[in-house]
C-alpha cells in the first residue's frame, strides 16, 4: 500500500453496517487520487447483524489508527461508521469516536470542537454527546470561545480569508430580550464579545436559532455555532446530508467522518451512497495539506 506523508488513513467501521461497503464504493471514485490506507478486518458477518466480534475488530482498527498516526505514517484519519451501543458492549468508554481521539491525543473533551462541514452549511458545536439537560445546564463562555475561534480556523484553512460567524442563542427567540431566559444576556452575549477581540472579525450574536440557519444557508453567514447538539446537527443534515463530513478540530492530527451512522437496515444491499465519506476523505487530505497556523 502507497505510504507518504500525506496519506489518509480510513477505518471501516463496524463491519455489519455499511462502512466496508462506503470504502470500497469511495475508492473507486477516487481511484487512486489521494492516497488512501485503509485498515479494520471484517472477518465473517452479515451485514446488518452486528456481533461481539464484529465490534472488537471496530475497536481494534481505532487503536490502531492512534498509532499510524502518532508515527507520522498517516497526515489524516477518517472513520467508517460505528455503532456507539456495540463498542460500549466491548469495553469502549467513550461516548463516540471524537472522545476517544481527544483522549488519546491528550485533551479533555472540551479542548476539541465536533464540526459539521457541508458544502452549504458549516456548524460548530459547543457540546456534543450529552443530555439536552446537562447541555443547557454546562453551557458556558469559554466552550463557546472555543468552538467560535476553532470554526474561524477551519474556515481560513478552507479558503476563506475573513469568515463570517454567528453565534446562535439558546433560548426561542434568542431569549427576545431577557423574556424567555437569561442566558443570552449572562452567558452568549460575553462569548461573542470576546470572540471579537481574539479573532478581529464582525462575530454576530446571539441570534434567533430559528432563523440563523436559513441566513447562513442564503449566504449571509459562512459558518455557525450552536450551542447544543441536536440545534447543529438537525439544519446541516437536513441540507447536506449525503455530503457533510464531521470534523473534529482542536487535535493535533486531522480527524474526519461521515456525518451518518452504521444504518443496519440497508446493509448489504449495495444502495449506500458514499458521497459523505467521499466528501470526508477529500476534506481531510486538503485539511493535511493546509494545517493549523
Amino acid at each position: 500500500m502507497k505510504r507518504g506523508p500525506l496519506v489518509v488513513g480510513v477505518t471501516r467501521g463496524e463491519p455489519a453496517g455499511v462502512g466496508p461497503e462506503l470504502v470500497r464504493k469511495a475508492l473507486r471514485v477516487l481511484a487512486g487520487s489521494i492516497p488512501v490506507e485503509v485498515i479494520g478486518n471484517t472477518g465473517k458477518v452479515r451485514p446488518g447483524r452486528p456481533t461481539l466480534d464484529g465490534s472488537r475488530a471496530a475497536k481494534t482498527s481505532l487503536l490502531e489508527s492512534v498509532r499510524f498516526l502518532k508515527q507520522k505514517q498517516w497526515a489524516a484519519v477518517v472513520n467508517g461508521p460505528v455503532s456507539k451501543e456495540w463498542l460500549r458492549r466491548v469495553g469502549f468508554p467513550f461516548p463516540g469516536q471524537t472522545e476517544f481521539y481527544a483522549k488519546a491525543f491528550g485533551k479533555k473533551a472540551d479542548e476539541v470542537t465536533m464540526m459539521m462541514i457541508g458544502p452549504r452549511l458549516r456548524v460548530a458545536l459547543v457540546s456534543t454527546h450529552l443530555s439536552l439537560r446537562q447541555a443547557v445546564l454546562r453551557l458556558n463562555q469559554k466552550d463557546i470561545i472555543r468552538s467560535g475561534v476553532h470554526l474561524v480556523g477551519v474556515l481560513k484553512r478552507m479558503g476563506c480569508k475573513k469568515p463570517r460567524i454567528a453565534v446562535c442563542g439558546l433560548n426561542p427567540h434568542a431569549g427576545e430580550n431577557g423574556a424567555f431566559g437569561l442566558e443570552e444576556r449572562k452567558i452568549v452575549m460575553p462569548a461573542v464579545r470576546e470572540l471579537r477581540k481574539r479573532t478581529k472579525l464582525r462575530i454576530s450574536g446571539p441570534e434567533s436559532p430559528d432563523t440563523v440557519f436559513w441566513r447562513a444557508y442564503r449566504g449571509e453567514f459562512d459558518g455557525v455555532v450552536a450551542l447544543y447538539h441536536d440545534q447543529g446537527l438537525i439544519p446541516a443534515k437536513l441540507l447536506d446530508f449525503e455530503s457533510t463530513v464531521n470534523v473534529t478540530v482542536g487535535l493535533p492530527v486531522v480527524r474526519c467522518a461521515p456525518d451518518h451512522g452504521t444504518a443496519f437496515s440497508i446493509a448489504g444491499r449495495g444502495s449506500a451512497k458514499p458521497d459523505s465519506l467521499i466528501a470526508a476523505i477529500r476534506l481531510a487530505h486538503h485539511l493535511a495539506k493546509n494545517p493549523a497556523k
